[in-house]
């Protein structure tokens, strides 16, 4: 993977907008990262890096929210994911760059919008419901590395608390992000190079992420949010044009 000095740069301005997302609302960095790092280079060769990544910011956090997690419910979402992380590794490494593009740009768009229209998952928290809920996010984690949104429904639309539904995603995401990554590396999608990139962005990632935890305490969240999401859907428009010139 060459990588030239502009696509790096943009590729930190990218990375530490979304880990100031992340630092701030908890989730979206994800998202942001796979659409707008797509932009720049094939999903192959994105997806890998944003896995590392991932599991890098959730390491952070992992250490203050440990004894928050309700293993309960992470134990049969990690049970789908377990499934579904495979299929989407395969169809990572296998489908054409602009098609997968185009795919993941449709999915965030579709996704977005159920956070906008505030879709819930009340009625999913029987046992078979909880796995599905696992396995959706396991196919997208492989496959785009925005496995996130749909565990994010289910946990905001429980009975629990925002502290134990924002520690269990983070103890969530370390786990899938973490197997992802392993799929991947048996794809043979995890190059030297890909772990090098990785490297160079981490630092951007976590001063995003600080930058992020500091504006939690000050800024209007509603109003950010649909920022986030305007950000993201302008993201995809621009991942679905470069799927159709092919370039």
């Amino acid at each position: 993977m060459l990588v030239g000095v502009g696509s790096i740069v943009l590729g930190a301005i990218i990375i530490t907008a979304a880990g100031y997302i992340r630092g701030y609302s908890g989730f979206g960095s994800g998202m942001l990262a796979v659409l707008g790092l797509s932009i720049l280079f094939p999903p192959s060769q994105t997806v890998p890096v944003i896995l590392l990544l991932e599991v890098a910011a959730s390491a952070y956090l992992l250490p203050g929210v440990w004894r928050l997690i309700d293993w309960s419910s992470l134990g049969w979402l990690f049970l789908g994911a377990a499934a579904g992380t495979p299929i989407g590794a395969h169809a990572l490494a296998n489908i054409p760059p602009n098609v997968m593009r185009a795919a993941i740009a449709v999915i965030v768009i579709a996704l977005v919008v159920m956070f906008g229209q505030g879709i819930r998952f009340e009625r999913i928290f029987n046992k078979p419901g909880v796995i599905t809920v696992g396995l959706i996010s396991g196919v997208l984690n492989g496959g785009a590395a925005i496995g996130g949104p749909p565990v994010i429904l289910f946990f905001f639309s429980s009975p629990a608390g925002v502290a134990v539904s924002r520690a269990s995603l983070i103890g969530f995401f370390f786990g899938t992000d973490f197997y992802a990554a392993l799929m991947c590396a048996t794809q043979g999608l995890m190059k030297w190079q890909t772990l090098r990139l990785a490297g160079v962005l981490l630092p951007f990632l976590v001063a995003g992420l600080a930058l992020g935890s500091r504006s939690f305490l000050k800024a209007d969240r509603e109003v950010f949010r649909k920022r986030v999401l305007q950000l993201l859907v302008l993201l995809s428009i621009g991942a679905l044009f470069r799927s159709v010139v092919g370039r």
